[in-house]
């Protein structure tokens, strides 16, 4: 049996990380059978989650894992689809990963009361006395990342224009499909879910979840895939 290596649900989802989301998502569409584990972080082979043991075989990043499944296991997460849409589902979750996540981050990580309310706590870990200084560096760090991607350099309102231009784009390729791209589910909506459903937790306030909230379909999109995946989670 598979091991997903996972941190468990926090803030109102799934899992707090959206790339944990979207591996768990992608383990669910295999049809494969797996259990999760919430004690890898500290043999991530990467330093951070998720990262799946598949026998003596341990793939670590989600897209990573998700090329591993489809060669060992002969999955095509994304069958029936043409070259077009598989291509649009492709470039939608680099989208998501590497540009709407930072923003994310952002707003989880770098503002109140967001930090209070959610990161704050995983550093209850880390001894007392040390504590402070453990959040300053990794505080620190976040914000280096931040200004190296390029996202930390822009002001919130260009931000907030940025991510509206993106979730408008989610939105018009859904459209009013049951899935993202289709009748049926594909790779792609194991990122996208992931996404939609980390932006629009009521447990942090930002532009990127006023925005969402807008979109009415990518709202009844996270309620039915939730329902449909999660049902412990379900709107």
């Amino acid at each position: 049996m598979i091991t997903l290596y996972t941190f468990g649900p926090a803030f109102g989802l799934p899992d707090p990380s959206p790339f944990v989301m979207k591996g768990e998502m992608l383990m669910k569409l295999s049809g494969l059978p797996y259990e999760t584990n919430r004690r890898g972080l500290a043999g991530a082979p990467k330093g951070k989650l998720p990262y799946i043991r598949d026998g003596e075989t341990v793939v670590a990043d989600s897209t990573l894992f998700c090329l591993y499944l489809e060669q060992k296991h002969g999955i095509d997460f994304d069958r029936g689809l043409a070259a077009r849409e598989r291509g649009i589902g492709w470039v939608t979750e680099k989208m998501l990963e590497d540009h709407l996540y930072w923003i994310m981050i952002y707003w989880r990580w770098l503002k109140e009361p967001n930090y209070s309310r959610g990161p704050k706590a995983f550093f209850q870990r880390a001894p007392a006395v040390i504590r402070p200084v453990v959040e300053f560096f990794v505080l620190r760090s976040i914000r280096r990342n931040l200004h190296g991607h390029g996202i930390g350099r822009h002001s919130e309102a260009e931000l907030t224009a940025m991510t509206a231009r993106g979730i408008e784009a989610l939105a018009h390729i859904l459209g009013d499909n049951r899935y993202f791209l289709g009748a049926t589910p594909s790779g792609a909506d194991a990122t996208v879910f992931a996404f939609v459903a980390g932006a629009l937790t009521a447990h942090f306030e930002s532009p990127l979840r006023d925005q969402m909230q807008r979109m009415e379909n990518l709202v009844a999109y996270r309620d039915r895939m939730m329902r449909e995946f999660f049902p412990e989670f379900g709107q």
